[in-house]
């Protein structure tokens, strides 16, 4: 960022449009009130503690707006999506999952040769370190692909030692980014040889980027692999619906941790184990768990959704309702389509597909769920993708977390060079005992 940008982020930054009026104990106390570019008002609230001694509470982060952001915009109740402005359809439609990382993270679409060289220098860093497959070999075999992951990415730190994730910006700054861009692919793709047995694939640059993962996963010494290019596309679309989602709970680890000026690789480390968590990546394997449920024990779709509405135990509607859309997901209506589209070209005929659309039909015209604004989101679909090109359910949280990547590296890169830079420090109300003698050993009962 040069100096011209930073000027216009800081002129930018807390723009008062008006003032709140808070009255406590007898004062009026005024508070800023600030605007986004989407109409988003807030409350600036940076001064409460020094003007009143206290503090908001808000459980969840359900109302906080804990930074101010310029990469991602999100409507949930009109179902709107854009990155740094562009909807998420037009992009879906038009771009791919490297050109939409390069938007995320610097701020604009490249030209063609920005692209070109961005591409290639992300490809360029493919490879790992020879010494990273004595890695895999300390880890069991069943080890989940998500651990092994986090693992990795912390551990590369160790293979660069002079670590340029800590700067700001610059060369140095770019080059921690293409690492990580080029070599979380492989480093999913060995995990999954690893937990098969099979021997690591070598990346092979004449390939574009999803393609280039799938021949990692699935191809082996013995036999030529052929791939389908319709199948790398619907993968591609999917990391990218997938690249940023504004302030959730990875995001916000990001930021958290890169606070304390935590290294890119720290940072990301702790957002993918952030992810793996089953309320925030692990949704898709969920839904995936109950279609298969339903077709296992020959439960109609709307008995099943009969038994979620009785609250019957063990009956959930997975897949539908979101923390913030109020609508229907806009990502989840592109992966309906893209879920066709890979069935019909690999031949494919689901059940769990046509069990996932009755449901889906069923639940839509039911005002149970349409009056509790529960719609299809983003995971209700993409576990059939990752089934039926091959990708086994314990890979599908480390396939968010390949699309979830240039979000993240965005969101951690705005952060250290906005100039209001502070280190994350939430306060808390204690609910504790209040002073306590301390008791010695043997007067205690």
């Amino acid at each position: 960022m040069n100096d011209s940008d930073k000027s216009a982020v800081k002129d930018a930054s807390k723009k008062s449009v008006g003032t709140v009026v808070l009255k406590l104990d007898g004062k009026e106390i005024e508070l800023p009130l600030i605007v986004g570019s989407e109409g988003e008002r807030a409350i600036d609230i940076s001064e409460l503690r020094t003007k009143t001694g206290c503090i908001t509470y808000d459980n969840g982060y359900m109302n906080t707006g804990s930074c101010q952001s310029a990469i991602t915009f999100l409507d949930g109740e009109r179902g709107i999506l854009r990155y740094r402005g562009i909807p998420i359809e037009q992009l879906a439609e038009q771009s791919t999952f490297v050109e939409t990382s390069y938007l995320l993270i610097y701020g604009r679409l490249p030209n063609k040769k920005e692209l070109e060289a961005f591409t290639t220098r992300v490809t360029r860093h493919t490879m790992l370190h020879e010494d990273m497959k004595n890695f895999y070999e300390g880890f069991p075999r069943d080890a989940h692909p998500m651990a092994t992951l986090a693992s990795a990415v912390s551990t590369l730190s160790t293979f660069y030692q002079n670590e340029p994730g800590r700067a700001v910006g610059g060369k140095e700054l770019d080059l921690c980014i293409y690492r990580l861009l080029g070599k979380l692919p492989t480093i999913a793709a060995y995990s999954h040889k690893k937990s098969i047995g099979h021997p690591f694939v070598y990346p092979d640059n004449s390939l574009d980027y999803t393609a280039n993962f799938l021949r990692m996963m699935f191809a082996v010494p013995t036999e030529p692999y052929e791939l389908d290019p319709g199948v790398a596309k619907a993968l591609d679309v999917l990391l990218l619906l997938h690249s940023d989602h504004e302030q959730n709970c990875s995001a916000s680890t990001v930021r958290m941790v890169g606070s304390g000026r935590a290294s890119l690789f720290a940072s990301v480390s702790a957002a993918i184990s952030a992810l793996w968590g089953p309320l925030h990546g692990g949704a898709n394997q969920e839904v995936i768990e109950m279609l298969q449920e339903i077709k296992d024990n020959g439960i109609a779709p709307k008995d099943y959704l009969a038994k979620v509405k009785n609250k019957e135990q063990g009956a959930r509607l997975m897949g539908f309702g979101h923390r913030v859309y109020k609508n229907f997901d806009p990502r989840a209506k592109i992966i309906k389509k893209a879920c066709d589209t890979v069935l019909n070209k690999l031949g494919v005929s689901d059940p769990l597909l046509d069990i996932a659309k009755q449901i889906e039909e069923a639940a839509l015209k039911d005002d149970y769920f349409v009056s509790r604004k529960l719609y299809p989101n983003v995971d209700f679909y993409s576990g059939i993708i990752y089934r039926a090109v091959g990708i086994p359910t314990s890979m599908f949280t480390v396939m968010f977390a390949i699309g979830r990547l240039p979000g993240w590296i965005a969101q951690w890169k705005e952060m250290n060079e906005s100039p209001s830079f502070k280190i994350c420090r939430p306060r808390q109300i204690y609910t504790g005992q209040s002073e306590t003698p301390y008791v010695p050993l043997g007067k205690r009962r």
